[in-house]
C-alpha cells in the first residue's frame, strides 16, 4: 500500500524535526590536556582560550595543569597523561636530549618583560657579586631568562661568584626576596611591583634588552604532530585568537580577571600590572624562531652538554603557522588590531 501525500508531508515534518535537533545537539570535542610550569602571565593565552570558549569554537576542551618543573612536564607528556605542553624551550632542548620525541608548533612570545629585583642595599650592577638569585629549577625557564639577562649585562655567574638557588615557581621566590633569604631574582612585573613596594630596588627593565629569544609555546609528542595534524592546528588557531582577545584593549577588564584569577593576585592594581605586561610581550608572530632556539641552546649546553648536539630543525615545525599564514586566518588576525 502506497503512502498518500499527507504521510509523505507527516513524515517530512518529523524529519526535518529530527534534523534540527541533532544539529542542536553540541558536536563531541577532542579533549586535551596541557600542562605548563611557569605560574605567571605567560600562561595568559592558553588561560584565556579557555577561560573565554575560544578553543571550544575549535572543537577542542582544553584544560590547564600547572605541574612543578619543566622535567615533570615532559614526563607527563611522553607517559601520555598530557596531550599537550606549554613549556620553555630550555625544557624542550633538555628533554630531546635525553630521548623525547618533542615537536614545538607556535609561540607568541619573543621578548623577556621581567625586572631584576635586588635587595635594597645593593644599588648597582657590581654589587651582585657573590650574591644569591632564586631560580625555580636548574635548566627550567625561570632560569634560562635568568641567565640571558646576567648574561646581556656582562655579569658571569661564576666569574663574579654568583649563586643560583633553587626555591621553587615565582610566588615562592617573590616570598623567598620578601623574607630577605635571597639577594636577587629576574622576576614578571606583577611580582616586580610588589616587591618595589616592600622598599625593593629594581636594577634592571628587561624588556630594554634585545636579545634572540623565544618564550614557552604548543609543545607536543612528534607522533601526534604526524598523525593529528587537524588537532594541533586548530590547537594554534585557539592560541592565536587569545592573543588577539588580549590585545583588544576592549578586552582589559576580562583579561584581568582571567589573571588574577589564575595568579591570584589580592589587588586590581597588580591584576592591571600583569595585564600590560602581557600585552607587551604576547605577539602574533607566532612561529618558531630557529636564531632563537639556537641561542637559547648555547645556554642550555652549559649545564647539560648534549644539548649542543641537537638539530633544531627536527625539533621546531613552521608547518603550521605557515598553514594560518597561507589560508589568510593570520593575516585576518593582524587586520583585527590594525597591523
Amino acid at each position: 500500500m502506497g503512502f498518500s501525500g499527507k504521510h509523505w508531508s507527516l513524515f517530512g515534518i518529523i524529519s526535518l524535526l529530527v534534523n534540527l535537533s541533532t544539529l542542536s545537539v553540541p558536536q563531541a570535542q577532542d579533549r586535551i590536556l596541557i600542562s605548563y610550569g611557569g605560574q605567571n602571565e605567560t600562561a595568559g593565552p592558553m588561560w584565556v582560550a579557555v577561560d573565554k570558549g575560544l578553543f571550544k569554537k575549535h572543537g577542542l576542551d582544553v584544560r590547564m595543569l600547572q605541574v612543578r618543573s619543566g622535567q615533570i612536564n615532559i614526563t607527563a607528556l611522553m607517559s601520555g597523561d598530557v596531550q599537550a605542553i606549554w613549556p620553555a624551550v630550555s625544557s624542550v632542548l633538555s628533554g630531546v636530549s635525553g630521548g623525547a620525541k618533542i615537536g614545538c608548533v607556535a609561540s607568541p612570545f619573543n621578548r623577556i618583560t621581567r625586572e631584576l629585583i635586588v635587595r635594597r642595599e645593593i644599588d648597582s650592577l657590581a654589587g651582585l657579586r657573590e650574591k644569591v638569585f632564586g631560580v625555580q629549577s636548574i635548566g627550567g625557564g625561570f632560569w634560562l631568562q635568568t641567565m640571558i639577562v646576567l648574561d646581556r649585562l656582562g655579569l658571569d655567574p661564576d666569574k663574579h661568584g654568583l649563586k643560583m638557588r633553587i626555591i621553587g615557581d615565582e610566588p615562592t621566590i617573590l616570598q623567598a626576596l620578601l623574607a630577605s633569604n635571597i639577594d636577587a631574582a629576574v622576576i614578571t612585573y606583577a611580582s616586580a611591583g610588589v616587591a618595589k613596594r616592600a622598599g625593593f630596588r629594581s636594577l634592571v627593565n628587561t624588556a630594554e634588552l634585545r636579545v634572540p629569544y623565544q618564550g614557552v609555546g604548543i609543545c607536543t609528542r612528534s607522533d601526534l604532530v604526524a598523525n593529528s595534524p587537524d588537532l594541533i592546528l586548530r590547537l594554534v588557531k585557539g592560541m592565536v585568537e587569545s592573543v588577539v582577545f588580549i590585545q583588544d584593549p576592549r578586552n582589559k577588564r576580562d583579561v584581568m580577571e582571567v589573571l588574577k584569577k589564575n595568579l591570584r593576585l589580592s589587588t586590581d592594581g597588580d591584576a592591571e600590572t600583569s595585564y600590560n605586561s602581557l600585552r607587551l610581550v604576547a605577539t602574533l608572530d607566532v612561529a618558531p624562531d630557529p636564531e632563537a632556539w639556537r641561542n637559547i641552546q648555547k645556554f642550555v649546553s652549559r649545564v647539560s652538554p648534549k644539548v649542543a648536539q641537537l638539530d633544531i630543525h627536527q625539533i621546531i615545525n613552521g608547518s603550521f603557522v605557515k598553514t594560518l599564514e597561507e589560508t589568510g586566518f593570520l593575516p585576518e588576525a593582524r587586520k583585527k588590531l590594525g597591523l
